[in-house]
């Protein structure tokens, strides 16, 4: 299982897997995701995925049984595995959007990102402007420090800022926000320049300004005007993630 984080951490390369069985789940999810196993075409027989992961029979029919958990596959009688249509797919699960992060920044599935998280992120500051406590408040004003002081380091910025976001879920006291923190980690992953170093400046200067006005708004219990400096929030991070998306489908890029 992907643990928070993970998708941060993805942007410096691929995480590799703790055992065989994390092994065959990444190797099949990852190509189902990419498009390398199309929807609606079987998975190859058991026998051809075991000699081409290099897998027992048990570990591949255990890892095909998490990837039919999530959505990915089917297993039918006398057919064989088939690559599920998206729709069925558990978009939600943290591994799945790590997959499809490293299957490269689409555009639609970004955006379609950002609108769930604007939803449920304004739910979340609604209740956690009503519902926080000081300590809620001492940890949102530590990770805003956070934030400040790894300015120009990407993932660390990245990491500060998702743990912020975790104190606001936990503040609005409802675990299926809590939950969701995969949606915000994405968009966060999404919209951290590339590399070390300042030449983002105004990106990062942006971020903290706005949750620092964030974090005020929530404890001053300020319902409306925390949830329009979230929006403010989200509006940077996403300007920041097209810039990027933008910059990658350049013929000039790479």
């Amino acid at each position: 299982m992907s643990e928070p984080g993970s998708l941060i951490r993805a942007r410096s390369g691929r995480s590799a897997a703790a055992n065989f069985h994390s092994f065959i789940i990444n190797e099949i999810g990852a190509g189902i995701v990419s498009g390398r196993f199309p929807v609606g075409s079987i998975l190859p027989r058991d026998a051809e995925l075991m000699d081409m992961y290099g897998v027992s029979r048990t570990v591949l029919r255990e890892a095909l049984k998490t990837l039919e958990a999530k959505g990915l596959v089917e297993a039918r009688p006398k057919v064989g595995t088939r690559v599920s249509p998206r729709s069925r797919w558990a978009l939600f699960d943290h591994q799945v959007l790590l997959w499809h992060f490293e299957a490269g920044l689409d555009p639609v599935f970004i955006g379609y990102l950002f609108d769930v998280r604007r939803l449920l992120e304004l739910e979340t500051v609604r209740l956690a402007a009503k519902l926080r406590t000081a300590d809620h408040i001492r940890m949102l004003y530590y990770w805003l420090q956070q934030m400040s002081v790894s300015r120009g380091m990407a993932d660390s910025f990245a990491l500060a800022t998702l743990e912020l976001h975790r104190v606001l879920a936990d503040a609005a006291q409802n675990p299926m926000l809590r939950a969701a923190l995969g949606v915000t980690e994405f968009t966060l992953a999404a919209a951290m320049p590339e590399g070390e170093g300042r030449d983002d400046d105004s990106f990062y200067e942006a971020a903290v300004l706005k949750r620092r006005n964030l974090v005020q708004s929530v404890e001053a219990g300020s319902v409306a005007d925390a949830q329009a400096c979230l929006i403010e929030a989200i509006e940077v991070d996403f300007d920041s993630a097209q810039a990027r998306m933008t910059v990658a489908s350049s013929p000039d890029a790479g």
